[in-house]
């Protein structure tokens, strides 16, 4: 077993041509993601601007009053919206887990043309006004497209790393559905914590107490973004089973994997569990979830070693996956699969 390691990687090669410098960016990504399953990317100068001036004209949202934000809330928090999937999820005091935020989809950057009223995995996002927020999508759509760019070069640089023809992933993204997260993980009292009685809620880190605010998880799909305030918190866990620190150096995206990916690259890559703890101060992140097109079949790719598996459509497994959690609960039926069987 590779010792367990979150290498910090500069990918600025990866938009340039092929040659010895986008070669040996290629080969650390794959290192990285077929053992940690965790790295820090830095060189994206001029590619996308993930700076803390964009991120905080982003995390404005959060000022909004609470009468604005509950008209993005999700059905399931506010039945009165028609919006199931996209919008606002408020924090929950009562659970490990306590966060607030909003998922956006493609109608941020593209419009009307990504939205389907037959599919709620392509429903339209609920968003504030422009008078609210005057120039705030702008903001959100260019934040989407930049991020959706550095991924799709990053799935690119895993093909040649896979040793699989470098364009294998693209067509499976192209209208794809990717999800932009706003996230806040507010300050925890003691009162509420009390009221906590899942013994996960605490943890041991560098021989202290610390609380659990964001529930150990293995993300579900593909690959995952994430900008972080330099605020610390988010975790690894490592092969043994230790918590690794996640550096958030400002400017740089931490990457992960999630399964689906580990599933269709036969086990190579590695989805990684992590975690959230409460250090004292609220924490902003902004994830992207870099998804598939609804109905891209997700079949076996050339890879030595894959176990063969039954293809099925990424909307299908998405939905299948997205009921399991509370939030979603009573709503399993409010989707039709593309396939009979889903995965």
């Amino acid at each position: 077993m590779q010792s367990f390691d979150i290498p910090l990687i500069d990918i600025s090669p990866l938009f340039g041509p092929a040659g010895p410098e986008r070669d040996k960016a290629d080969a650390a990504i794959i290192a990285a993601a077929s053992s940690s399953g965790f790295m820090t990317v830095t060189g994206l100068e001029g590619i996308a601007d993930i700076g803390s001036g964009r991120r905080r004209e982003l995390l404005k949202l959060f000022t909004l009053p609470e009468d604005e934000i509950r008209k993005l809330y999700r059905q399931k928090f506010e039945p009165k919206n028609s919006n199931v999937y996209r919008g606002w999820f408020p924090k929950n005091d009562t659970t490990v887990t306590c966060k607030e935020g909003i998922d956006m989809g493609p109608d941020i950057a593209y419009g009307a043309d990504r939205v389907s009223t037959d599919d709620p995995l392509r429903e339209a996002t609920p968003l504030p006004s422009e008078a609210l927020l005057p120039g705030w999508r702008a903001v959100a759509a260019a934040y989407y497209r930049d991020l959706e760019k550095v991924a799709a070069c990053l799935m690119q640089s895993l093909a040649r790393g896979l040793h699989i023809p470098e364009t294998t992933f693209d067509a499976a993204f192209i209208g794809g559905i990717s999800t932009l997260r706003l996230l806040h993980y507010p300050l925890r009292d003691a009162a509420d914590l009390a009221h906590i009685t899942d013994p996960d809620i605490w943890v041991d880190h560098n021989g202290q107490r610390a609380y659990v605010t964001g529930r150990a998880h293995c993300d579900s799909g593909f690959l995952t973004l994430l900008a972080q305030d330099g605020v610390s918190g988010l975790q690894a866990k490592s092969h043994d089973g230790v918590w690794v620190d996640v550096p958030p150096r400002e400017g740089n995206l931490a990457i992960n994997f999630g399964r689906l990916l580990e599933r269709w690259t036969g086990g190579t890559i590695k989805a990684t569990e992590h975690r959230v703890i409460g250090t004292g101060r609220e924490r902003y992140s902004v994830p992207f979830f870099y998804e598939a097109r609804v109905d891209a079949e997700i079949a076996p790719l050339p890879i030595a070693g894959s176990e063969p598996f039954e293809p099925f459509y990424f909307g299908d497994h998405l939905w299948s996956s997205i009921v399991k959690f509370v939030e979603f609960h009573g709503m399993e039926e409010m989707r039709k699969p593309l396939r009979a069987s889903a995965a």
